[in-house]
Parts: structure tokens; sequence; C-alpha cells
């Protein structure tokens, strides 16, 4: 396997909004540190990335629950989380108290330090990826 990077000038090249991509050009040696995780099937729980991988601040895994099944009260405490949801319908219950419900192909972000639960409350397996990072202001 071969990598070309003369057939593109990010000077030139724009992405989906139309601004122009970074004029940064991808090096071999950072082409060769890109991880591929396979997503497991039937697994209830797998680690996807987190720093034993190589990844910095970031932390994600892979979740499959059955019918009312739930991960359980917890805070990420100084990480924001990101559930990006691939299969079935459920809710986020937040402080104990507050439910969302959500399906396939929505994505919710929970803030740093809010105590969450996920449950499966629909029919089939409640499928998704979460994924936490260290939650920073922009100055």
């Amino acid at each position: 396997m071969y990598f070309r990077r003369s057939f593109i000038n990010p000077a030139k090249e724009k992405n989906l909004s139309g601004r122009k991509m970074s004029s940064k050009v991808l090096k071999m040696a950072d082409f060769l540190k890109v991880k591929i995780v396979k997503l497991e099937s039937g697994a209830k729980y797998q680690r996807l990335f987190n720093k034993d991988s190589g990844t910095g601040g970031m932390k994600s895994g892979h979740v499959i629950l059955k019918e009312g099944e739930e991960i359980g009260e917890h805070s990420t405490n100084d990480l924001e989380e990101a559930l990006v949801v691939l299969k079935g319908s459920g809710q986020l219950v937040v402080n104990s108290e507050n439910a969302i419900n959500f399906e396939a192909d929505m994505v919710l972000c929970v803030p740093p330090g809010t105590i969450h639960n996920v449950k499966n409350t629909g029919r089939g397996i409640l499928e998704y990826i979460f994924i936490t990072s260290y939650a920073y202001e922009k100055k």
C-alpha cells in the first residue's frame, strides 16, 4: 500500500462547508499512526481508543444494550461525552430525573460533571459509540 498525496493540493481544495482545507500536508509517518478498530457484534462493551491505544485525552467505546438494559448512573467528571446512536432507541436520564428520548442517527452531547444514565427503552438492541474528551474553553 502506498500513500498518494501528489494529486491533492490542500490550498485549493475545499471541504463540504465550502471552506478551504488546511494547507498542512499529512506526512507518511502521521498517516501510518492512524488507528483502526473493527466493531465487534454481540459484545455488550468494547473499548475502542484510550491512552493505552495511543490517543491523548480521548476515550471511546462501543456499547450494545438489550431491551430494558441500562449502563447505570455515572459522571465523566471533567470530560464531555458524545453519544453517537447507531441502532435502536432509548433515554438519556440526567440527574436521576430528566429523561431525553433519542433514537438511531442522533448524536447527544453530555456536559462535564453531569450525572447521567443510558437506558434501552426501545424494542431490540440499542447500539451506540461514546466518545469522551477533556472540555476546554476556546480563548
